[in-house]
């Protein structure tokens, strides 16, 4: 594991999680863990401290995709290379991530996330919200659709990024909501990064955050608003491969 990695654990009232999630990192990415505390008003930030995790504390808080985009300005001014997203509320299982980074810094994908969807009764089984799942269904159905892919979902929380997708994205123009995740994955897509997705299990509990049914029709609305900047045919070919290899598009 290269010392350009940057682990962003996005927190936002997490003392319940953070130090599980933390433990759960593999040690291989462990020092490079930075949490992203998102004017947090629990024990998160002292949590951190305690735990010996480099913390950027936000003085206010910035939302979903604020936090993402700060945190992502600091891997780029630090000259990183491979970044990975992670929620600290465990709702995603941060063992995966060495595995993702691996697939971003062998130069296979310039974007990778964890697919919570395989199967209807796995989702379900995990604890995603019926609700949840539906909406998801839908909307992933209709970017597949529009952008001509075959993703198992369009909406995880668990991603790794290379430094070429992030210089390249105009991370200013995204929402600041939720809807940032749908923003930037859009952006790869039509311009011909690389993307994939592994299998991530669905894992919701007592203490998983949960977006509630209004905040989906916003972040529905804000992700259909942002396709259309995309119209079908305007696609662009895929980059030249960071590692000269064949293959494909993974989905």
């Amino acid at each position: 594991m290269n010392n350009k990695t940057m682990v962003m654990v996005l927190a936002y009232n997490v003392e319940r999680t953070l130090e599980k999630t933390y433990n759960a990192v593999p040690d291989s990415l462990k020092t490079f863990v930075v949490v992203g505390d998102n004017c947090s008003q629990d024990r998160t930030n002292e949590i951190a401290q305690r735990l010996g995790i480099r913390t950027i504390r936000h003085e206010e808080n910035f939302n979903y995709g604020g936090n993402l985009k700060r945190l992502m300005k600091t891997f780029l001014d630090e000259g990183g290379e491979v970044a990975v997203e992670l929620h600290g509320d465990f709702q995603y299982d941060p063992s995966l991530t060495d595995l993702m980074v691996e697939y971003i810094s062998r130069g296979y994908f310039d974007m990778i996330q964890g697919s919570r969807i395989r199967s209807r009764s796995e989702a379900l089984a995990g604890g995603m919200p019926l609700y949840r799942y539906t909406c998801n269904r839908i909307m992933t159905f209709a970017q597949n659709l529009w952008f001509g892919t075959v993703f198992g979902e369009w909406h995880s929380g668990l991603r790794a990024y290379s430094r070429r997708l992030l210089e390249a994205a105009p991370l200013d123009s995204f929402s600041d909501t939720h809807a940032f995740a749908s923003d930037i994955m859009m952006f790869a897509v039509a311009n011909g990064f690389w993307v994939g997705e592994v299998p991530c299990p669905a894992k919701y509990e007592g203490e998983s955050s949960s977006v509630p049914l209004p905040k989906l029709f916003d972040y529905a609305f804000k992700t259909f608003a942002s396709a259309m900047k995309y119209p079908p045919g305007k696609r662009l070919p895929l980059k030249q491969m960071i590692k000269n290899t064949g293959g494909g598009r993974s989905a």
